[in-house]
């Protein structure tokens, strides 16, 4: 794919059970030869929930909105999850699509949009945009939220200004920026069928607008913010972890225990991160778990970690556990400091002792 770029920032506390399944990437442009247009997807696993954030960029131009509609049904039909025991997206908890949709404003002259977009008088606009009229025509798009349109058009700008078009085409401005959400449709009971309760799970819009002052680009940055409630279907992470506090100029000794059912690799590695890490490969020090174990009892297991390169610092670091199986982090440690005069030393017989 070309120019579509997804990320997903997480707090630590939601790290271990925050687990993507699966990446994939849909074009559509040229009967899906070419990734000018298309979407991306990631389908990660919530607190036990299955949520797909897709991000994409349809067909432009006002007479494309059939094509637009059929790309949209495409990206969505090809998220398939083969090899992978990840139900079809329709069946996720929560769908989060956003992009540049290109959806345009029909009907209404260009003079017309603009004098009503001056006196933010949207509502005739909003009958008119395409989005919108598709989803009073077609069911499974209707299941799609989306906020209200408080915010003017925002596309299509003259570069570095806040001035619509003024070329010689005069686009007439359009909401082509979108984010939209589905929530899992709950089966259907009959009236003498007792109805289970379902876990709680709510996805609530806070905020949805469009950001005026960002002027490198023809279309206006568009952010929505929600608060999502749920009741956690895994409470535990698979993997505790902590330093033990015993400490050498070179190593430190940590411990963790597995849960019942979790599957260790070779591959699994352990790493230690200065807190407000960014990304998995932001480690200071790592240590694979097999190669670097010294002692293992029932369930519990511990582990030195080179520390020799750390300068003295008063920065605060986090020990986290990834697994290859699961291509996730699983466990992750409370906040702490190394505490350079808790450093042990060996003396001339091989007994560590401490360094004061």
């Amino acid at each position: 794919m070309q120019g579509l770029l997804l990320l997903v920032f997480a707090k630590d506390q939601h790290l271990p059970f925050t687990q993507i399944l699966s990446t994939k990437s849909t074009p559509t442009g040229l009967f899906g030869y070419w990734g000018n247009k298309g979407g991306i997807n990631i389908c990660l696993k919530l607190y036990g929930y299955y949520v797909s954030i897709i991000n994409c960029h349809l067909p432009p131009h006002m007479a494309n909105n059939d094509q637009r509609l059929e790309h949209f049904d495409r990206i969505l039909e090809m998220q398939t999850f083969e090899g992978h025991d990840i139900p079809n997206i329709l069946d996720h908890d929560l769908i989060l699509w956003f992009g540049d949709m290109n959806f345009r404003i029909e009907d209404l002259g260009l003079h017309y949009v603009r004098e009503s977009i001056k006196n933010q008088c949207y509502s005739d606009l909003w009958q008119k945009d395409q989005l919108s009229t598709a989803k009073r025509c077609d069911p499974l798009l209707r299941e799609f939220q989306e906020g209200p349109l408080l915010f003017p058009p925002t596309y299509k700008f003259d570069k570095n200004s806040n001035n619509y078009d003024t070329s010689e085409k005069k686009r007439k401005p359009a909401w082509t920026d979108r984010i939209l959400w589905r929530l899992k449709r709950q089966p259907p009971t009959g009236s003498h069928t007792a109805r289970l309760l379902a876990p709680h799970f709510c996805l609530s819009l806070k905020s949805y607008i469009s950001h005026m002052m960002y002027t490198i680009s023809d279309h206006k940055p568009v952010t929505g913010t929600f608060d999502l409630e749920l009741k956690p279907l895994v409470s535990a992470p698979l993997i505790t972890l902590q330093p033990e506090g015993l400490w050498t100029s070179e190593d430190m000794l940590l411990s963790y225990s597995l849960t019942q059912g979790f599957i260790s690799s070779f591959w699994d590695w352990i790493g230690l991160y200065k807190v407000g890490f960014r990304h998995i490969n932001d480690y200071v020090s790592y240590a694979w778990v097999r190669d670097n174990e010294v002692s293992f009892s029932d369930g519990l297991n511990q582990v030195y970690i080179n520390i020799g390169d750390i300068p003295e610092t008063e920065d605060q670091f986090l020990l986290c556990y990834y697994s290859n199986n699961l291509r996730s982090v699983v466990g992750i440690s409370s906040p702490f400091k190394i505490q350079r005069h808790a450093f042990l030393e060996k003396d001339p017989l091989g007994e560590a002792q401490p360094q004061i």
